[in-house]
């Protein structure tokens, strides 16, 4: 995937006006149903996975294009615009308490959708692994704190997330028409506000061998696991790390060597061993394996089985800094044009005052630049 472009994406505070919220809503509605109708189901899905579509769409609806609360206000007006019934769309999760809610959200559409109970499990499966997966593969810092699963009647989804590092955000992009694996570069984007120096991304291409390796591991009896994670913990990191402080900040919280496993990390590989899953999907969903195990297995197999993680910040996509009312640097302006013409046609169509159609189209052009 090329990059396309930059624009700025610090967190704000505050909150949406609710005049502005509730034109958000209608808007978000007209172009929604025009391009379902227009297009199709599948193909809306399709346009909120890419990261510059939906930053051009909550910039038309109004918002902020260089703010994070963009992802989380324009996913909430979409979902209280658009009707499941009416589009067989419908939009789950948020922000914050919300996004825990998206399983019991995802069931309550099994009637309306007449989806299937081996679908919704399915569906829900994906709604939790993905958050796994940026939370516990991509460790890059960023906490997640959003995230909205979009599905359509056939059992196709998007998702769109985004996670915290102090005063930066990051947004996550999914689609399930890309998705072969959850585990194996499953992203359809990743947005930023910068890219950072050194990240462990076991999804990438390059982590393949130490994912089989980190399954093996845990396959194993697991006292042979902690005898290699003694081993590993006798070295120093800086022999691994170049002596990188941020490196070592981020994958260990801890400035030389490997500290010994909590408790809950301990019991979670011990499950992991008696349930002996077949490959690294399996592994990660196993409850309990999160980011720590994740990281001991990684370094493990890095440090005594020389099978390297790929230690790369995955972000595709970066935003530029500037001042809040600074204009994004085009990079592949044709791109930027491609997806201000789609919005437009459906601003014109949509069943909105002119008014309206007026503003939005100018701010697409404004961001354009």
């Amino acid at each position: 995937m090329k990059r396309v472009g930059v624009a700025e994406l610090p967190l704000h505070g505050g909150r949406c006006p609710p005049w502005l919220f509730a034109k958000m809503v209608e808007l978000g509605r007209a172009i929604s149903n025009i391009i379902v109708r227009e297009y199709s189901r599948k193909e809306l899905l399709r346009r909120l996975a890419d990261p510059f579509f939906f930053q051009s769409l909550g910039c038309a609806l109004g918002f902020d294009f260089h703010s994070s609360g963009l992802t989380t206000t324009t996913i909430a007006a979409l979902k209280e615009a658009i009707d499941p019934e009416e589009l067989g769309i419908a939009v789950c999760g948020g922000k914050g308490k919300t996004s825990k809610q998206t399983p019991n959200e995802i069931q309550k559409l099994a009637d309306v959708f007449s989806i299937s109970s081996q679908k919704l499990d399915r569906l829900k499966y994906a709604s939790r692994m993905t958050a796994k997966v940026d939370n516990a593969c991509v460790q890059d810092g960023y906490q997640l704190y959003h995230h909205s699963f979009i599905l359509s009647e056939e059992g196709e989804w998007a998702v769109v997330q985004q996670g915290m590092y102090g005063r930066l955000a990051r947004r996550y992009h999914w689609l399930s028409e890309g998705v072969d694996s959850f585990v194996d570069e499953p992203h359809s984007g990743i947005v930023g506000d910068r890219k950072e120096e050194v990240v462990l991304d076991m999804t990438a291409k390059k982590s393949e061998e130490a994912r089989k390796t980190s399954v093996d591991l845990v396959r194993d009896n697991p006292k042979n696991l902690l005898i290699s994670l003694r081993e590993a913990g006798q070295r120093s990191l800086d022999e691994y790390f170049d002596g990188s402080p941020q490196v070592l900040k981020l994958t260990m919280q801890t400035p030389h060597t490997i500290t010994k496993l909590t408790k809950q990390t301990a019991e979670a590989l011990q499950r992991a061993y008696d349930f002996q899953p077949e490959n690294y999907e399996e592994l990660v969903a196993i409850r309990g394996i999160g980011p720590k195990a994740v990281r001991a297995l990684a370094l493990v197999s890095s440090l005594i089985y020389g099978k390297s993680p790929s230690w790369k910040d995955p972000v595709r996509f970066s935003f530029a800094h500037g001042g809040k009312d600074g204009v994004p640097y085009p990079v592949d302006e044709q791109t930027y044009k491609k997806t201000i013409e789609i919005l437009e046609s459906a601003i014109e169509e949509a069943k909105v005052k002119q008014s309206e159609k007026l503003n939005a189209i100018r701010r697409l052009h404004d961001f354009l630049g």
